[in-house]
């Protein structure tokens, strides 16, 4: 059986400092040199990193209301306000068909039901606070795509339509039920009783949509409910003489996914984060502490360039990467019960101005991810993402413009959530980022 013998090699160093046209110096031995078959790892590959702010991100159709507010200690003041739009399941009270039949009817009450969704962000210890607003503005995008953004917002009354304060459960099975303003529920059934709203257009007219606003003092978690399995229920009665009222009720849903939509924002003052430029520049981990950023639903995201891949080549006139593995970890108490970590990252490949061009993909063109590492160590040192890079750095190395691609790191349910993640770079004193690339010659 023929054999192939594969050497790994230490003793490679690229200059951290250099440019595409950098030669480097590589010191081989004469073991190297009189193989036919050759690998060689290098582990001194210069890997930058940086923090960027996408322009925006879409957050209508997500099927989730994201509600609260709360101060993080690394990122700044994060909120979410939940806008949607409503539609009837009917627009006529139950009756024979006889018109004086409505007279019986009365208004009872109305309230608004939300279902967690299991997602929440934050101290669920602490009392949540939040009020129900109405739009005074039609549910409609200022854009040509017909979609909202993290950046989108409504105008709404002051009038508070409904509030609550309550320690959420979002594990649990059960809703929250928020007791509505009788005023606006009573003007709403006479509309319906008087045959004033006969459909969805006269409908939305009247009541153009409503938004769940947090409060900014008490709220210390981001919470999610399912926008699918939410309502707003309006009961209403019919009395016959002194005999026992009948109890009827209307059902308002949030049938319309791309009318409903989150409005989620980031105050980063005297944060490390507090100069992020826009979407198209970048904020170097050297002027952050040495660390790179990620929220989601706020677009924050972490870049990581390889300005020197192209000095591989030097390695031998004929040879190929064959393989890489890129290891990021978190930096030490950035998470916690409260802040957890995410299992995985996306990984993107952008351009010098941050566009993404497509998912990073393996040589047989699957979607590639960080996978977090939970294996347990006394240091954590063996905490962190894997991402296998080897065909994106063959490409990148075998480049024949000056042009180079990004590997852009965002975490999952980037549009429905906001997971956040903060990670060393390759000089952090702690957490430093690790790559080993394996490169044959033949």
């Amino acid at each position: 059986m023929r054999k192939i013998l594969f050497l790994l090699f230490f003793a490679f160093t690229l200059f951290s400092c250099g440019t595409d046209t950098d030669a480097g110096e590589f010191v081989v031995g004469s073991d190297y040199l009189s193989l036919n078959n050759k690998v060689v790892m290098v582990d001194t590959v210069t890997v930058e990193m940086s923090t960027i702010n996408f322009d925006s991100l879409v957050t209508s159709g997500q099927s989730r209301i994201l509600i609260g507010n709360y101060d993080d200690p690394v990122f700044g003041k994060v909120k979410s306000n939940g806008y949607f739009q409503l539609s009837g399941s009917s627009y006529a009270l139950n009756n024979s068909g006889s018109d004086t039949e409505a007279v019986n009817f009365v208004f009872d009450s109305i309230s608004m039901i939300l279902k967690y969704d299991n997602y929440y962000y934050g101290d669920t210890t602490q009392v949540q606070k939040f009020d129900i607003h109405r739009l005074t503005q039609k549910v409609k995008p200022n854009t040509d795509d017909d979609s909202f953004y993290n950046n989108s917002t409504l105008t709404y009354s002051d009038e508070s339509l409904g509030t609550i304060s309550y320690k959420p459960r979002p594990i649990e099975k059960d809703s929250i039920n928020i007791r509505m303003n009788d005023a606006f529920g009573d003007a709403l059934f006479q509309k319906i009783k008087k045959r004033e709203i006969t459909g969805l257009d006269e409908f939305k007219e009247y009541l153009k949509g409503l938004v769940l606003v947090p409060s900014t003092t008490s709220s210390s978690s981001v919470i999610g409910f399912s926008s699918s399995k939410s309502k707003v229920r309006l009961y209403y009665s019919k009395y016959q003489n002194d005999t026992e009222a009948d109890s009827f009720f209307i059902d308002f849903l949030m049938s319309n996914a791309s009318t409903q939509f989150n409005s989620i924002s980031l105050d980063k003052t005297g944060t490390l984060i507090q100069n992020l430029p826009i979407s198209s520049q970048r904020l170097s981990s050297s002027l952050t502490n040495k660390q790179g950023f990620i929220q989601s639903g706020t677009g924050v995201a972490c870049r990581i360039d390889f300005p020197n891949i192209k000095q591989l080549k030097n390695i031998s006139s004929k040879g190929a990467i064959v393989d890489a593995q890129l290891f990021i970890k978190p930096v030490n108490n950035s998470y916690s019960d409260k802040y957890p970590l995410a299992d995985s990252l996306k990984v993107y490949v952008g351009d010098n101005l941050n566009r993404i061009s497509g998912s990073l993909q393996n040589a047989a063109g699957s979607a590639v991810y960080g996978i977090l590492n939970k294996k347990s160590d006394e240091f954590n040192e063996n905490l962190g993402y894997t991402i296998p890079l080897g065909s994106f750095l063959q490409k990148e190395m075998l480049k024949a413009s000056d042009s180079r691609s990004a590997l852009i790191l965002t975490l999952p349910g980037i549009s429905k959530s906001v997971n956040r993640l903060v990670l060393g770079d390759q000089k952090h004193a702690d957490n430093k980022i690790q790559i080993k690339v394996y490169y044959i010659s033949y």
